[in-house]
């Protein structure tokens, strides 16, 4: 049964501020400060005063207050997300009580509360109350003066995106008048309120700013409408060192010359081999793929050049081998550096020629194919070593192309990574967000050994565990074991709000300083449970949900570490 929750239960819902405090993480080594998984910034008032001064100056005070209305919107219905995502089982009190404490914590407004009541479950919400220390009214006050009309612009974009996004529906906030304590405000659905078309055009795109959006599309098409290499769809990167490796593959693809395709495993060789065949004048006839390292030698000939009947025992039926069914188009030799010296005999031959000879057959066959060829190994270095033949490496690199690895295009992670959310999520049937800030920050930060294939796999990962409408964050991208530059030198603020000792060492070194110490398990357990109420403020059901145990056990431990009377 729903339950209607009131304003004499607000001082019971959730833990205050501290515990909301504690999950900002600053990493003063690379400039950056988080909320969970949304990266967040420190502004001097009067740089935002000089911004909303030069708003009012350029667009007018009715489009200045629609665009700061939206962007407080914007960043309530972000806190909503974050609140949801990061707080499963928080009571409807619970959840608008964090709404407070982060628009505290993000410097805007204590709220104070004159009346509250909320019943999620049958759309009911209502509140009054004021805004002190409002920030928006401070800002306007100084540029201004005093004013009694609304401007605690952002503020009501603020809590109506983020009310909005905890009922799953639009529920407005009107500031009604200006008090001595600051903006006097009410919040409900819309159905309740009167005349409320005023106060929706400022949560409507500017027509001002769409005619910008306008201009901004006729720049871009002019700008497309200028000569340059235009990229496949499947070739994606906008990096000067990948943008030159593909002005080199799309030379390539207007003629026959054997191309070399050179780069470690995972740039996307395959990608453009693709890109130069459906590039070149032999678009329409087949593409035919093999991977070299992928076949035993004893079979590669056969795969490569056919076989007869009876060529050796098993073969029962004559076969066309890739070249032959490659003829007119592309065949494209991944791994080429695998084949035998063998093979590579033959390989020579059919470059040079364009003769092919079946396994087991006297007869020689025409074929009129070209090559592109792949490779992560040095094959200067496999012909030293006798590997390779110098005569086919010749053969094979007269026009060689070298694919940057991804750490050294790392401008387009981003964009590849898009594309990859965009193909699994149709895939899985799920409509997904995008990429949290601390996700970006991990996907820029890795290394990517494996290249873009790691990167596919990576967010194909992402997408596996995403919920519908959910962004995805890093955790769902790597292991709980991977970390990064961020993860390993933050600071934290502690109970008092103040910045403490930068973490550096990771959870494995903790763990081990623990046993070497043969710190008891119990006096282990203690320690945790002390920290989880301190940051709970005494408030035990919120503890128990912190370490994920019931309310009786979290009384149990209380009980036995304290050996006091359990707080109501």
């Amino acid at each position: 049964m729903a339950q209607t929750v009131r304003l004499k239960d607000w001082d019971k819902s959730s833990p205050g501020i501290s515990e909301i405090s504690s999950r900002l993480r600053f990493s003063f080594e690379t400039g950056q400060i988080w909320l969970d998984e949304e990266r967040m910034v420190l502004m001097h008032s009067s740089a935002l005063m000089a911004l909303r001064k030069e708003l009012i100056n350029t667009l007018g005070i009715e489009r200045t207050r629609g665009v700061l209305t939206r962007i407080g919107y914007t960043a309530g219905l972000r806190d909503a997300e974050i609140v949801k995502a990061s707080y499963r089982d928080l009571s409807d009190l619970e959840l608008f009580h964090k709404g407070t404490l982060l628009h505290a914590l993000e410097g805007m407004v204590k709220v104070e509360l004159k009346d509250i009541q909320i019943d999620i479950p049958n759309g009911k919400y209502y509140i009054d109350g004021i805004w002190k220390n409002s920030l928006d009214h401070y800002l306007h006050k100084k540029l201004f003066g005093p004013n009694h009309s609304p401007v605690a612009w952002c503020e009501l974009g603020y809590a109506t995106g983020y009310v909005s996004g905890i009922m799953n529906r639009f529920i407005l906030h009107k500031q009604i008048e200006t008090t001595p304590l600051g903006p006097h405000f009410i919040g409900k659905p819309l159905e309740e309120w009167d005349d409320i078309a005023e106060d929706l055009k400022y949560y409507q795109s500017d027509s001002i700013v769409e005619q910008l959006f306008i201009l901004q599309d006729q720049v871009e098409d002019l700008r497309k409408s200028l000569p340059h290499p235009i990229l496949p769809v499947d070739v994606i990167g906008n990096s000067p060192r990948f943008k030159e490796a593909w002005s080199l593959a799309k030379k390539a693809s207007s003629s026959t010359v054997t191309v070399l395709l050179l780069g470690e495993t995972g740039v996307g060789k395959d990608v453009f081999a693709n890109a130069i065949h459906n590039s070149s004048p032999r678009a329409k006839q087949p593409f035919v793929a093999v991977n070299c390292g992928a076949l035993p030698n004893d079979l590669i000939e056969s795969e490569l050049f056919g076989i007869e009947k009876g060529a050796y025992t098993g073969a029962q039926t004559s076969r066309e081998g890739r070249f032959e069914r490659a003829d007119g188009g592309t065949l494209f030799l991944d791994e080429v550096g695998e084949l035998s010296l063998k093979a590579q005999t033959r390989l020579l031959r059919a470059l040079q020629s364009g003769d092919i000879d079946r396994l087991g057959s006297t007869e020689t066959r025409k074929v009129n194919v070209r090559v592109i060829a792949a490779t992560n190994v040095d094959l200067a270095e496999a012909v030293a070593q006798g590997t390779f033949r110098k005569d086919l490496y010749y053969r094979l690199n007269v026009f060689p192309v070298s694919i940057p690895p991804l750490k050294e295009r790392k401008e387009d992670i981003l964009a590849l990574a898009e594309c990859f959310i965009d193909k699994f999520s149709a895939r899985e049937g799920l409509r997904i967000k995008g990429l949290t800030d601390k996700a970006i920050h991990a996907l820029q930060s890795h290394d990517w050994p494996g290249n873009i294939r790691e990167l596919e796999n990576v967010i194909e990962r992402g997408i596996i565990l995403a919920s519908q409408d959910s962004f995805i964050d890093a955790s769902m991208l790597f292991p709980p074991s991977y970390t990064t530059l961020l993860d390993e030198n933050i600071a934290v603020l502690d109970l008092e709000g103040k910045i403490s000792e930068t973490v550096k060492q990771p959870m494995e070194d903790f763990v081990t300083e623990l046993l070497d110490k043969k710190v008891p398990l119990e006096e282990l357990e203690n320690l945790v449970v002390k920290a989880a109420i301190e940051r709970c403020e005494g408030n035990l059901c919120a503890t128990a949900r912190l370490l994920g145990i019931s309310r009786a056990q979290i009384g149990y431990k209380y009980k036995k570490i304290f050996s006091e009377t359990i707080p109501k």
